[in-house]
């Protein structure tokens, strides 16, 4: 019986095929080893401990109909499109080999004309010195007896819009986390324009088989029907929710300031589980009333745009004198916090 499996997914939705992996993961038995082969459409993957408003220009991926997806591994925030193939290695911790999974990539990319090779502990890159561009990314996650180390590999990718989402406005945020650290890039089909998703999957499926010595029949997962994985529905609905993709962003403070006709505003607010917890006002307005009613609204409320909009509505009825004022302030707090 064979010790190995093969999924390719043909859903395109990053939350659907997160969580197919994690469920796959978590189920498999320990003395299998499994490859997973998946791509997203326009998302920014964030890692586990990322904090979204930090990493990502959060309102212009609003804009854009630009997916958020935090994974269950660590590492940076990268962007994702159809011109992306994802893998996922997969075995027991007796077995697991980074190198391994590593290698079959590389020599799978070798047979397609592509030379790269490996740098540091995360990257695949291809030329030397002032030269090298990084085409791959990877990330891992281990529990007590197993493990996987998941990546993309960019073939021929939209990098014009990396900055769009990879490069948010700044903010003056003291983010606990992990930041992500910017490389040079290339896609593939610079140097093989035939390359696509397809040739690329069936040159790693081919290299694994190959490595192992078995060539299990592919199981494809279909996002017409819901996967046949244990508990899919709840990791999925986990996978998509705004708690676990913004609220499981770690503790960070927030401190913005701005200067209106009628005096300055400065706010300083801490956030937990993406939730404004103690705030601090500070202003020189004649009329620091409303202001100071909004810090203490401000308290549990979720830190989005549209949750800070509705608190300071509710104040602007309670202060309709001053709602020119107020509208200002929502107007600039939505859009910094965004």
């Amino acid at each position: 019986m064979s010790k190995s499996r093969i999924f390719i997914s043909a859903s395109n939705n990053p939350w659907f095929n997160l969580a197919v992996e994690d469920c796959i993961f978590r189920s498999m038995s320990t003395d299998q080893r499994v490859l997973f082969l998946w791509r997203n459409t326009d998302t920014v993957v964030i890692g586990r401990a990322q904090n979204p408003w930090k990493e990502c220009h959060t309102q212009k991926m609003e804009q854009d109909e630009v997916l958020l997806a935090r994974r269950q591994s660590g590492g940076g925030a990268v962007f994702h499109d159809l011109g992306n193939t994802n893998f996922t290695f997969m075995a027991g911790k007796q077995e697991y080999n980074k190198l391994v999974s590593t290698n079959i990539v590389l020599s799978a990319l070798k047979d397609l004309g592509i030379d790269g090779y490996a740098n540091g502990r995360n990257d695949l890159v291809i030329g030397e010195g002032d030269e090298m561009r990084k085409f791959s990314g990877s990330a891992y996650r281990e529990t007590s007896d197993r493990a996987f180390h998941h990546g993309t590999l960019l073939l021929k990718s939209d990098l014009s819009r990396l900055a769009d989402y990879l490069n948010p406005d700044p903010k003056k945020l003291e983010a606990k986390g992990i930041s992500s650290v910017r490389s040079r890039v290339v896609n593939l089909n610079e140097i093989n324009s035939d390359i696509d998703h397809e040739l690329v999957c069936d040159a790693i499926v081919k290299k694994f088989c190959e490595y192992f010595g078995e060539t299990p029949e592919i199981e494809f997962i279909s996002p017409d029907e819901e996967p046949d994985l244990p508990e899919f529905h709840q990791k999925f609905h986990q996978q998509r929710s705004w708690d676990w993709n913004f609220g499981k962003t770690p503790k960070f403070m927030h401190s913005l300031d701005e200067r209106f006709s009628w005096g300055g505003v400065e706010l300083h607010f801490d956030v937990k589980d993406a939730i404004i917890g103690e705030t601090q006002l500070f202003t020189d307005s004649l009329t620091p009333d409303p202001l100071e009613l909004l810090c203490e609204k401000l308290k549990g409320t979720p830190y989005s745009p549209e949750h800070i909009g509705s608190c300071i509505n509710d104040v602007i009825q309670l202060f309709p004198k001053q709602s020119e004022e107020l509208l200002e302030v929502k107007q600039w707090i939505t859009r910094v916090v965004a």
